[in-house]
């Protein structure tokens, strides 16, 4: 009876002890005007609590988060929590139109919402139109049980490297010129690291970012991309680098001199200060895969220091070239992960829907009698599968799918492109019987639990390019990745079936396309759309509704009485 009671006891103990272990971690993001300098230039852009990058935020697996967004912005805001699960809690997830209407100014919404089953570098950003431009930070969620139970040796130290990109103009202003002339948007004037463009900028050594490390100590980096529309190399001189994470989910060990970060990925390396003492820069400058566009051709530069060092000029790493579509495919498709820890998620042995998708660029008719700076005088648009996607304005689909209203979308996004033609194959340029797409709020609507495989496949109609590709809600397994048309007849026998790389945002290859597996078993209205504002703007965007499952674990709770309305 003795041991019997205290076995009780000491198992309420236990309990009590797991249950502490999980907080309700709370913060209150206002988002406002914010006077800044740089590149020589005072400018207004929109921060949260007085700063771009915004607040970091740190919490712990198991942990709920509470933010409270106050938007005292001259815009409709909304904050996405990027390649967090939000298991029954898509309502916080933040796209606008998609989980809410937006927060218009003076108004506030309570995002709530519990970390399970992720650890990792993930980050957060404004999800209406480009402000994400500068309302943007990190977001580190530690294992349950600390930093001691990372699946990679524990690190002296670890630090952010938040890539950014800066414009010197209202980034608003510059997607409604591009959107009104239906031409592209200027180009960025700056890359950042840590806010800050580096030394090779005018007006800009000052804030230059500097890391100091001890010789022999290792660091991890926690690289997030949170740049607009620029895939970014970064590098640090003479230093290798071990990735050992990506997208909040283990990597086998990778060892790198450079990585390659797509705008909403992100990548944890460790780096030892093994070298010799001195000042070394780290530098980021953009990937380029479309040929003939302008582009941001600068570097931004950050200073890693040893303690004790008296170098005055850093080393300056040999980045590859913008174009070097070799070394961002072999860094993309040598990452696998590592199986046996304990955020690993089993690859669904069998396939419910097969889907083609393809992604790229098109156009959108002038209208009669007018000229737009497009090619062939038309409007610039994007699509997946020729549906070029039409954000809805009165309501958001999550509330007409879980109120059952009828009219905001349509769920009838076909599993294969309605033409099928060579996808890849560059004499289709601007092919007027292919090129030309429509608006509409089209999606994909699925069973729970569907096991869903798709095949990611870029189009060369306006150009070739790589698309970052993100899906709200959910990581999937690459399978495989390559170029020119997928082959369903011979390409599956390149499926890494065994431990291929688990992400929420996959770069498609230039030119080719990416296999991507998961299942869909989390309930609500999942964004799918290209992370270069350039083209989610124009259309290169769908959505995956989930269905309930029928057991109150799969079945999506009502809204929160603050939910924000249209």
């Amino acid at each position: 009876m003795g041991r019997a009671l205290f076995a009780l006891a000491l198992g309420f103990v236990l309990s009590a002890s797991c249950l502490a272990s999980a907080k309700v971690v709370k913060h209150t993001f206002t988002v406002q005007n914010v006077t800044v300098q740089k590149l020589c230039q005072k400018r207004v852009i929109i921060g949260v609590n007085g700063k771009s990058p915004g607040p970091l935020v740190h919490v712990r697996e198991g942990d709920t988060l509470r933010v409270h967004a106050i938007n005292k912005s001259p815009y409709n805001i909304t904050l996405h929590w990027h390649g967090v699960f939000q298991r029954l809690s898509g309502w916080a997830d933040g796209p606008e139109y998609t989980t809410q209407c937006p927060i218009q100014p003076g108004n506030s919404y309570i995002y709530k919402f519990t970390i399970t089953g992720q650890e990792g570098t993930l980050w957060w950003h404004a999800h209406v139109q480009v402000l994400r431009a500068t309302v943007y930070g990190g977001l580190i969620i530690y294992p349950r049980d600390g930093r001691s139970a990372y699946s990679f040796p524990m690190p002296h130290k670890e630090y952010p490297i938040i890539l950014g990109e800066w414009w010197n103009a209202n980034v608003v202003d510059v997607e409604n010129q591009a959107l009104a002339t239906g031409g592209a948007p200027n180009v960025s004037d700056a890359f950042l690291i840590n806010g800050q463009p580096g030394d090779l900028y005018p007006c800009s050594s000052n804030g230059t970012y500097k890391l100091e490390v001890s010789h022999g100590k290792t660091y991890l980096l926690r690289i997030i991309n949170a740049a607009l529309n620029t895939q970014l190399f970064f590098k640090i001189a003479s230093h290798n680098i071990t990735v050992v994470a990506v997208d909040a989910s283990y990597t086998t060990p990778y060892v790198t001199d450079v990585v390659l970060v797509a705008p909403g990925q992100t990548t944890d390396v460790l780096l030892t200060a093994n070298q010799s003492i001195g000042s070394y820069y780290m530098a980021a400058r953009g990937y380029i895969s479309a040929s003939g566009v302008a582009f941001d051709n600068t570097t931004a530069t950050g200073i890693l220091v040893y303690k004790h060092s008296n170098s005055s000029t850093p080393e300056m790493p040999t980045l590859p070239a913008y174009n070097d579509t070799a070394t961002a495919f072999k860094f993309n498709s040598n990452l696998t992960a590592l199986v046996k820890c304990k955020t690993w998620k089993e690859i669904p042995p069998t396939v419910d829907e097969n889907i083609l998708m393809t992604v790229g660029l098109d156009l959108l008719s002038c209208g009669k009698n007018a000229t737009c700076a497009g090619p062939l005088g038309q409007v610039f648009a994007s699509s997946i599968s020729n549906f070029s996607f039409q954000f809805p304005t009165k309501l958001s689909m999550l509330q007409a799918h879980f109120n059952k209203i009828k009219g905001i979308y349509n769920a009838t996004l076909p599993n294969q492109p309605l033409a099928s033609f060579d996808y890849t194959n560059t004499s289709n340029s601007l092919n007027q019987k292919l090129v030309f797409t429509s608006k509409s709020t089209t999606v994909k609507q699925v069973k729970y639990n569907t096991s869903l495989q798709i095949v990611l496949q870029g189009t060369a109609l306006v150009g070739v390019e790589n698309h970052p590709m993100h899906i709200h809600g959910f990581n999937f397994h690459v399978l495989a990745q390559g170029f020119g048309n997928y082959n369903h007849s011979t390409d599956p026998s390149k499926f890494n079936l065994v431990n291929p790389q688990l992400r929420n945002t996959i770069g498609v290859p230039v030119g080719g396309w990416a296999v991507i597996r998961f299942r869909a078993n989390n309930p609500g209205v999942w964004l799918m759309h290209c992370h270069l504002d350039e083209h989610l703007s124009t259309g290169l965007s769908t959505a995956i509704i989930v269905d309930n499952g029928g057991t109150p674990s799969s079945t999506l709770p009502p809204p929160p009485s603050d939910l924000p309305k249209c």
